[in-house]
């Protein structure tokens, strides 16, 4: 996917009149939460009121989120009518997720569909995997494919069935395999950089004004591992 707009606060991976797609950077927030920190919606309009040069308030729908340590495609609508037929299009799972996810042990099956029950702790911002139903839980279902093998940790693509609080993460780390970095599922260490290895790779969707098929793909980061296996894809 061609990067068409590249600054010190976003990277701009498409927009026209109705949609603006972001490739998120590790640490930035989607939507304003109890840190204060500037969220990405503000910070993109902000851009999109210095580049149509705007008087008055911009108008950028929020259609979903990112877990902060994560990175990858972040869709926001420009316009209400875009944003009521987007949330209604990834409430429905009329979309086709595709993450890449560095874990640190090979999983148990080259390729496999997961399915298993979420509970969440909103108190501890964590989420559960149980391989059997429980009280207050959520089936959960993704499927994965291993794609590389590094020396000392391996490349995963999956599939998103279900839109859970921290699935893959939860999900990966019920098997045994925790995502490199991502010390509140069982990563023996952090990143430098205080993110995680989980990307929002692809996104394939309906565009929910033109109809036509979309298919975004937002670049990995800039780092030594991602960069090998994105020569490798």
């Amino acid at each position: 996917m061609k990067v068409l707009t590249t600054s010190k606060n976003i990277q701009i991976i498409w927009e026209d009149n109705h949609l603006l797609i972001i490739n998120k950077r590790v640490g930035d927030i989607v939507q304003g939460d109890k840190t204060k920190d500037i969220p990405l919606v503000e910070i993109a309009k902000i851009y999109l009121k210095e580049k149509h040069q705007k008087p008055g308030n911009v108008f950028l729908g929020v259609v979903h989120r990112l877990d902060r340590p994560t990175t990858g495609i972040v869709v926001f609508a420009k316009t209400s009518k875009a944003l009521s037929r987007l949330n209604e299009m990834f409430q429905e799972r009329n979309t086709q997720k595709t993450y890449l996810a560095i874990v640190n042990q090979i999983p148990p099956k080259p390729s496999d569909t997961l399915v298993h029950f979420l509970t969440r702790n909103t108190q501890k911002n964590i989420s559960k995997a149980h391989s059997k139903e429980v009280p207050n839980s959520k089936k959960s279902s993704l499927s994965y494919e291993l794609v590389h093998t590094f020396e000392k940790y391996f490349a995963l693509k999956i599939e998103l069935h279900t839109g859970r609080h921290h699935q893959i993460r939860a999900q990966l780390s019920e098997i045994g395999c925790s995502i490199k970095g991502d010390l509140k599922y069982g990563a023996a260490r952090s990143n430098p950089d205080g993110g995680i290895h989980l990307h929002a790779w692809k996104l394939e969707f309906i565009h929910p004004v033109t109809k036509e098929v979309l298919s975004i793909t937002a670049p990995v980061p800039n780092d030594v591992l991602w960069q090998k296996l994105s020569n490798n894809l």
